[in-house]
């Protein structure tokens, strides 16, 4: 099923209506679809390096708007549409699990690494968010600084570096994701034993 909605994510870069896609994805992402805009987004920035920032400014409103999505989801509408939408996804359990262990601040940092990383996916952490009452305005704040910060150095690396950075990207993604996921846990871990 993934191989199958990867491979129509990448047909729809190449249309004439791909930044309308690209939005769309972009926004289901982040609250409850599978696969990530990146593989969208890639493949139209290395298409048209000059329209790499649009297409961050795209990719990042379309999934803060996203995300808000999800936050109201896990908020107001848990039991009727979250709960079967995280079932489907095999992330329930994992899901209960954090909501279980976590408080306020382990959320944040969450949302951090969910918004800069996809660890862990950015749909269980909106919907975690609006389940355990995240503040909408600071949950908002995270998603903009993060969902940011990830396409438009994103769009930056690829249209200096082009198709190289993408194959790096790609051969090194789980490291890359790992090592900036552990970076953002050491500083909260500081921040935690330093106060």
């Amino acid at each position: 099923m993934l191989k199958g909605l990867y491979a129509w994510t990448m047909a729809l870069a190449a249309r004439k209506t791909a930044v309308w896609w690209l939005a769309i994805v972009a926004f289901v992402e982040s609250s409850i679809f599978v696969v990530p805009a990146d593989v969208l987004f890639i493949p139209m920035v290395l298409a048209k390096p000059r329209r790499a920032m649009f297409y961050a400014a795209v990719a990042t409103i379309a999934s803060v708007l996203g995300g808000i999505g999800g936050w109201y989801l896990g908020h107001y509408a848990f039991e009727s549409i979250a709960r079967p939408v995280l079932e489907f996804y095999g992330k329930l359990e994992s899901f209960e699990h954090m909501k279980a262990s976590v408080d306020y601040e382990t959320i944040l940092l969450l949302l951090v690494t969910s918004g800069l990383a996809h660890l862990p996916p950015i749909k269980v952490v909106t919907i975690l968010s609006g389940a355990a009452n995240i503040s909408l305005g600071l949950f908002i704040l995270s998603a903009v600084v993060t969902r940011a910060a990830r396409f438009f150095i994103l769009a930056g690396l690829l249209q200096r570096y082009g198709e190289s950075i993408r194959h790096f990207i790609e051969k090194r993604l789980a490291v890359i994701t790992a090592v900036g996921a552990g970076a953002l846990i050491a500083v909260y871990a500081v921040y935690v034993f330093a106060r």
